[in-house]
């Protein structure tokens, strides 16, 4: 287990690279097409909440006397401020379920692009893009019930001077841990490695871990970039795992 600087700095920059190898020919059909999913369901939820709350405002606004005539403005603020909240929290989350179908071919192109062959044989689609679903659904289990138990260690430590300071590293820490496992699992998966497998392994190599989760974290903070971290991330860490294991082909 290491947690050196220059660990951390190698995981970073494969998310760059994971930039780099969406140009890839071959690759970009599968960055496009759950792209534009995510683009189109994330515009309709916003079109839907933005005619509902506008319906909402015009009802209640003709019930206020003048003089709160202002409080119609300050609600579209308030509105403003929590839409933008909700699409960066949910962002990634719904974007991963989307296009996890996707994400294992993504990986299996890139490795194959990078010399390493899928150690499982070719199946049938459906079946890869539905076992790749139910993978996503047991992460998103194992994730959330993580998050249900920093929450209550964050409420702990709320109420103790200077300790709770420590709050909001937890959290990153979190994050970067999370979105490490989650972009590694397609080609980890694609290799043969369970869940548990890959968690150790992960854990083995903490500080590269955490550094690239980390990368991928600050990345989602960008407008417009953070449409294009979870293929990069995809395609980022399936380069990192195929250094590390190199031509090793299964568990």
């Amino acid at each position: 287990m290491s947690l050196s600087p220059v660990a951390a700095a190698d995981g970073a920059r494969q998310l760059l690279r994971g930039f780099a190898l969406l140009r890839t020919p071959g690759v970009k059909r599968f960055v496009l097409v759950p792209l534009c999913i995510n683009v189109l369901v994330f515009t309709g939820l916003l079109w839907v909440a933005v005619d509902r709350f506008a319906a909402l405002v015009d009802w209640l606004q003709p019930q206020l006397p003048d003089w709160l005539a202002w409080l119609a403005w300050l609600a579209w603020v308030a509105f403003a401020l929590l839409a933008a909240l909700l699409l960066f929290y949910t962002f990634t989350l719904l974007a991963n379920l989307i296009s996890s179908p996707f994400n294992g071919l993504l990986a299996e192109r890139v490795a194959r692009h990078l010399g390493i062959e899928p150690a499982e044989p070719d199946e049938p689609l459906l079946r890869g893009m539905l076992r790749d679903l139910r993978q996503e659904l047991r992460k998103l289990g194992y994730f959330l019930g993580r998050a249900l138990l920093l929450a209550i260690v964050s409420l702990c430590l709320m109420f103790l001077p200077l300790v709770n300071a420590l709050i909001p590293l937890l959290w990153f820490l979190y994050g970067a841990w999370v979105l490490a496992l989650e972009y590694s699992d397609f080609h980890l998966a694609n290799q043969g490695y369970r869940f548990d497998s890959q968690r150790r392994m992960l854990r083995d190599d903490i500080g590269r871990s955490l550094g690239f989760g980390a990368a991928a974290t600050l990345a989602t903070l960008v407008p417009v970039v953070n449409f294009l971290v979870m293929p990069a991330a995809v395609a980022g860490a399936t380069a990192l795992w195929c250094e590390r294991l190199g031509r090793r082909q299964g568990p």
